[in-house]
């Protein structure tokens, strides 16, 4: 990681001061380095140890990051990972357009590993998250959404950058499509629960801890996992006061939300359904061989469902 972060601050360089000065920005700000921790640690479980891994954990980094900065324009965030987001700090045209180097910059450095492979799985992921977003933009302030149309955007906007971080060693090794699909197969189940264990912690959370404001997915209207629960169980009059909230965007009632969650035993239906998909992801682990890497994504899998950060 320390030469993915090494990698990650030679390739930022650039002749536009604004540009260098945004993306430090939010790189300094630290955040879990989720997504290149994964592919190094899947490089390792596999055996892929060439080089090429830190260039394409530095990738999948600067993929993450520049949906962060597209995402914080859209969703009008002021806060993220405990201090100003880049566009209320630089404005929301800086913000779409450092994004876009970053998109950019990502598709430079995949070139140079020489893997054509890579540039479509990775093409491809790019893709998906973006139309996640859409969809995601589509269901604001509808709370009618269910919870097969809840999946299918949380495994396009998130899922899919941790499936292809964890595909992209199998590919880079050259191994049976059978390994692959087992590599993909973790990735995809584990972003999964990282998403709706994200969603709880908007109910669930400490706000000095986890680096945003609770009720902000309610501010934005997204009808989530835990909301759709207490939905389906509340009464009427419950029902009524979340549906009315996601399609004002109304944070006024978010402590009579929290209650609802918790009476309706949402907050523990979504917490089981997290733990549902990091059992998928264990087994998915199943037919590599045993390593202390495996053992990482394992453990990995398994602290994830007692976050709260």
């Amino acid at each position: 990681m320390a030469l993915v972060d090494q990698l990650t601050n030679e390739r930022l360089n650039t002749n536009v001061p604004l540009v260098g000065n945004v993306c430090q920005y939010i790189i300094s700000a630290g955040g879990k380095r989720l997504r290149p921790a994964l592919l190094l640690l899947m490089s390792g479980a596999v055996g892929y140890a060439h080089v090429h891994r830190i260039q394409l954990a530095a990738v999948v980094e600067f993929i993450h990051t520049a949906t962060l900065l597209h995402d914080d324009v859209v969703d009008e965030s002021t806060l993220r990972r405990g201090r100003a987001t880049a566009n209320a700090t630089f404005g929301n045209p800086a913000s779409v357009l450092v994004g876009d180097f970053l998109y950019s910059r990502a598709f430079q450095m995949m070139v140079e590993c020489g893997e054509m492979r890579i540039l479509s799985l990775l093409a491809e992921a790019t893709n998906v998250i973006a139309e996640g977003e859409v969809m995601q933009l589509m269901n604001m302030h509808d709370p009618s959404l269910d919870e097969a149309g809840y999946l299918r955007v949380i495994r396009s906007k998130t899922a899919k950058l941790f499936e292809a971080s964890c595909k992209i060693p199998a590919v880079m090794a050259a191994l049976s499509p059978e390994i692959e699909l087992a590599c993909a197969n973790y990735g995809q189940a584990l972003g999964t629960a990282f998403q709706v264990i994200d969603d709880v912690l908007d109910y669930d959370g400490d706000s000095s801890k986890l680096g945003k404001n609770l009720g902000d997915d309610l501010r934005e209207g997204k009808t989530t996992l835990p909301l759709i629960i207490a939905m389906q169980r509340g009464s009427k009059t419950q029902r009524h006061i979340i549906q009315d909230a996601i399609t004002q965007g109304d944070v006024d009632r978010l402590t009579d939300i929290v209650t609802i969650v918790r009476e309706t035993g949402a907050m523990t239906a979504t917490r089981e359904a997290a733990m549902a998909e990091a059992r998928r992801a264990l087994k998915s682990l199943e037919p590599l061989k045993e390593s202390p890497y495996k053992a990482g994504l394992s453990e990995l899998a398994e602290e994830l469902l007692s976050r709260r950060t």
